[in-house]
């Protein structure tokens, strides 16, 4: 009988112990991913490769750098993205307006589809796709660093020069 107490006392400790350490980690995790609406964030011009216009905020890692990052996209009003690929694969979340979207290599917004807020839509790499909005948007974009843009045609690229004319 002393045995089945001492299996019971060890039970009893093993799950006290995995209670405290799950405990732990979400205090943690509280403390250090605290909520942050979208007036709390720290938004600057969206790298040169986006259309201008668009803001952007780092949530986590560093889209610059190898690695995993979460950013967000604050896009205005009437706002287009014309078609591009990423090498990576991403994740895109509407957290409110007006998003629209659709895939292949040129821009048709009647073959495009509306995502509302709480919508998500996975774009795997290398995969052709444009977007526009509606209305001030604001879009959480989840990938593997780093972030790159590739336009369909070279010169939808906001980050190039126009090409000279010659005559």
């Amino acid at each position: 009988m002393a045995s089945g107490n001492a299996e019971d006392g060890m039970r009893a400790g093993i799950i006290a112990f995995f209670l405290l350490l799950v405990w732990g980690a979400s205090a943690v995790a509280q403390r250090a991913a605290p909520a942050a609406g979208t007036d709390q964030l720290a938004w600057s011009p969206a790298p040169p490769s986006v259309p201008k216009g668009a803001q952007m905020a780092v949530i986590s890692g560093d889209p610059g750098k190898k690695g995993p990052f979460v950013i967000r996209l604050k896009l205005p009003a009437n706002y287009v993205i014309p078609p591009h690929q990423h090498p990576t694969a991403e994740q895109v979340t509407v957290l409110y307006g007006a998003f629209n979207a659709g895939m292949g290599d040129k821009l048709n917004k009647r073959k495009g589809k509306p995502y509302a807020r709480g919508d998500v839509m996975t774009i795997p790499a290398k995969t052709n796709h444009y977007s526009w909005t509606s209305s001030e948007t604001v879009i959480q974009v989840k990938g593997t660093g780093p972030f790159a843009m590739t336009y369909v045609d070279p010169a939808d690229d906001p980050s190039k020069p126009p090409p000279t004319q010659t005559n």
